[in-house]
């Protein structure tokens, strides 16, 4: 019988490897293989043109660390964040309490009309974007500045203080039915039994809310609002097409950082992209690691 065991396991152990394999090769060759090659180009002066670069050591970190447009990217990236983040998370919670309640009509149309963002690409959403907030032509701009709120010839993607505010707020409309689906999961993990005890109580919905749905909610809170910074990172498509990084550098996120040093300047230079992209990705680091931790203490 153990024999026949074994001889079962392995069986599946071979089955197992056969299916993982193609997978696993190509998240080698996509994911792995990349990193490590940014990492190691970022100590080289290359251009891309030239075969190999010129080792040059840590002159590429000591030159961002000089760079005003890098601290600048930095300081976009970090400002989208506290910006986005709250937004995407404080208002998908309130749309899926909404869509969660039995009452409430046409749930499943609603809910697919918030999801419906989220799987159109961000540089469609972008380049449309761009069209409706143009300064000139853009309808938003038109009513805004007949209703006397803006002059009609600035615009809310063209001004240095209101393009990066007004870029996260369609990235939380564009990215908001993801955090809904999450927040709607949860929420129907909560047995309705505690809700119906709570009723026969006398308790009002917002007693129900802060001492069942709130308390019960903690875990997966802890996982969104993880996996929305994390979220928060990746704008480059949207950003891309919707200001290409401006005015003035105002939406200028590292990841636009990265690409215009490797691909847009005059003189590319792959190299010091590669540098600035290997400290981007630190950040997906400490946020990965940071994602565990809560999960690993959800699961305690």
């Amino acid at each position: 019988m153990t024999t026949l065991n074994n001889s079962y396991k392995k069986r599946n152990l071979v089955w197992i490897v056969i299916f993982l394999l193609p997978n696993t090769i190509l998240y080698f060759m996509y994911t792995i293989y990349p990193a490590i090659q940014t990492a190691v180009s970022s100590f080289m002066d290359w251009n891309g043109f030239q075969r190999a670069g010129v080792f040059c050591g840590f002159d590429n970190y000591k030159e961002l660390l000089h760079d005003d447009i890098f601290f600048k990217s930095l300081k976009a990236t970090f400002t989208f964040m506290l910006i986005v983040v709250p937004l995407r998370f404080l208002i998908s919670l309130g749309f899926g309490l909404l869509l969660n309640w039995k009452n409430c009509k046409g749930r499943s149309f609603f809910r697919t009309m918030l999801f419906l963002p989220v799987v159109t690409t961000g540089a469609i959403i972008g380049t449309v974007m761009k069209m409706i907030f143009d300064p000139k032509y853009g309808p938003v701009n038109i009513v805004m500045s007949a209703l006397g709120l803006m002059e009609r010839s600035k615009g809310l993607l063209a001004s240095f203080d209101s393009a990066l505010l007004t870029g996260g707020l369609i990235w939380v409309w564009k990215w908001m039915g993801m955090s809904l689906i999450y927040w709607i999961a949860s929420l129907q993990s909560i047995p309705d039994e505690l809700y119906e005890a709570a009723k026969i109580d006398g308790a009002s919905s917002t007693q129900t809310f802060f001492r069942i749905t709130a308390p019960l909610l903690k875990s997966f809170a802890g996982i969104i609002l993880v996996l929305t910074i994390g979220d928060s990172l990746r704008v480059f498509d949207l950003m891309l097409t919707l200001t290409n990084g401006g005015p003035f550098y105002a939406t200028e996120t590292i990841e636009l950082f990265i690409y215009h040093t490797a691909f847009t300047d005059k003189v590319p230079r792959l190299g010091y992209a590669s540098a600035a992209a290997t400290i981007f990705a630190l950040f997906f680091v400490v946020v990965s690691i940071l994602q565990s931790f809560v999960k690993r203490r959800n699961d305690r």
